[in-house]
């Protein structure tokens, strides 16, 4: 099967590839960096045409609101229209549990226009709605921290590994499309709030953690199950503590 995986060279996007290739699957991994350039259109029908199945795992370089709806706005009307072209049989987007819960906020906002630009697009096509990455806590931990503290909602969170995303979108690229969303998380469920912190002490940051039931997540409140997926999702094995050993460790 020939695959093309847009964000090819990111956190799950590499994991994929591998994953698929592995399977002997005849896979190209497309970013800008590869001449492929899903915002600008350089080389996309090239790398489009004649490709069974195309996975955007492809994400926006800034979460400012207009720089984000740009993105995904833009990069999904480019993609889909070279996909009609080429006759592409299956659609692949992942994007975010809670994403419809979460309109407040300008990054949620624009994924929600990307999935629909996808439902109304007539390409058959699977969207994985899945929970936070644990390999994000870093980032959760970013956009929460002011004056020494991070500031976090008790809200429910069900992270999941990479290597587990990973490994689901592989099965969902090799089966028929659905035309649905389906949910994916990890194993374990936590407070946010108190996975931030226990994350925290084990990477011995000095960062105190505030709960706050009013903190918004980027931009937006939370309910308490807003962030964790369905009765019926399908869940990776990874626990936190298996994933913590093994973690990504930030660039020096």
């Amino acid at each position: 099967m020939k695959i093309l995986v847009i964000g090819g060279s990111g956190l799950i996007g590499t994991k994929t590839v591998n994953n698929l290739r592995q399977l002997g699957h005849d896979v190209t991994s497309a970013s800008p960096q590869t001449g492929i350039n899903t915002i600008t259109g350089e080389g996309l029908a090239e790398a489009v045409n004649g490709s069974d199945v195309v996975i955007d795992l492809a994400n926006s370089p800034s979460f400012a609101d207009a720089d984000v709806m740009e993105f995904f706005e833009t990069s999904g009307k480019n993609l889909l229209a070279a996909e009609i072209n080429a006759g592409v049989k299956h659609h692949i987007a992942l994007s975010v549990v809670g994403t419809d819960r979460l309109q407040q906020s300008g990054y949620f906002r624009a994924k929600q226009v990307q999935e629909d630009l996808i439902k109304k697009s007539g390409v058959p096509y699977t969207i994985i709605h899945s929970t936070q990455f644990m390999e994000f806590l870093g980032g959760i931990v970013a956009s929460a921290h002011a004056a020494g503290s991070v500031t976090l909602s008790p809200a429910k969170i069900q992270p999941i590994a990479a290597e587990d995303v990973a490994a689901i979108v592989t099965e969902v690229a090799l089966a028929n499309p659905i035309n649905k969303t389906v949910e994916i998380g990890g194993p374990e469920r936590f407070s946010l709030s108190g996975l931030v912190k226990n994350y925290l002490t084990k990477t011995n940051d000095p960062l105190t953690v505030v709960e706050d039931e009013k903190a918004l997540y980027f931009g937006a409140p939370l309910e308490d199950l807003t962030l964790v997926p369905n009765d019926g999702a399908k869940l990776g094995s990874l626990t936190f503590e298996e994933w913590f050993p093994n973690r990504p460790q930030p660039r020096t």
